[in-house]
């Protein structure tokens, strides 16, 4: 029985993986071309992938790895790329509150894409939920992985110059971002991701402004979520 429920879980959760395969694995064929050609071989690639798991910061990581750098540097670099992980994770609290299984995993592995799938599922009744988050979560990260290693075993063979190939993480971004748009009625927060974004970097920079900038995002959205509840408060009472 619950064999079934596991199989039913995977060819639910496929398909809705299938477009983050196809990006993951050119963009993590990518990052490994990177590591190899900065000497880091594909052990290091692999580690990386399974154990950090964090796209940009993996694509900066190659450059930091390389210059040697402090490795409080790193700790503060990695910080900045990765705060917007506190809005996916307050975003999935009423998704993964009541798992209980899975749910370490869950976490660590809510990259960007994951997020964007598993948020917009209305996962049906007889589905177990928890096996539907464990596939599109652990499938997304086998992608990554596999074209990590895919890379890293190329880029011995790699000859052109690959200045420019860490574009492609920024160009995901942007079709993430586009189709969550395309999809979502309610543009507000995406607005103010933007300006508060645009805001900070007029401020502070385009070195320093993503913490500031997740600073603002968060207190815009937490007025913006007040007043919702305060509005569907008066309107109920």
């Amino acid at each position: 029985m619950m064999e079934n429920r596991k199989k039913a879980a995977f060819r639910y959760a496929f398909p809705r993986t299938v477009p983050v395969m196809v990006g993951y694995l050119f963009l993590g064929t990518a990052y490994g071309i990177l590591m190899k050609v900065n000497g880091y071989g594909c052990f290091w690639a692999l580690a990386m992938s399974l154990l950090v798991y964090a796209g940009s910061l993996q694509y900066v990581g190659v450059t930091l790895l390389a210059s040697m750098a402090h490795p409080l540097y790193g700790f503060l670099m990695g910080l900045m790329i990765n705060a917007r992980h506190l809005f996916y994770g307050i975003s999935m609290l009423g998704r993964y509150r009541s798992l209980k299984r899975f749910r370490t995993y869950l976490i660590f592995s809510l990259t960007d894409e994951t997020f964007s799938v598993v948020c917009s599922e209305k996962i049906p009744d007889a589905l177990d939920r928890e096996w539907v988050y464990l596939w599109i979560s652990l499938l997304n990260q086998a992608y990554w992985v596999a074209g990590s290693v895919a890379g890293s075993l190329a880029g011995g063979l790699i000859t052109f110059n690959t200045k420019g190939l860490d574009f492609a993480l920024t160009a995901l971004f942007v079709v993430i971002f586009t189709d969550q748009w395309k999809h979502q009625k309610d543009h507000r927060p995406a607005l103010t991701g933007v300006a508060a974004s645009v805001l900070c970097v007029l401020i502070f920079g385009s070195g320093n402004f993503i913490i500031p900038a997740m600073v603002l995002i968060l207190a815009v959205l937490s007025l913006q979520y007040r007043g919702k509840q305060k509005k569907e408060a008066e309107r109920v009472g």
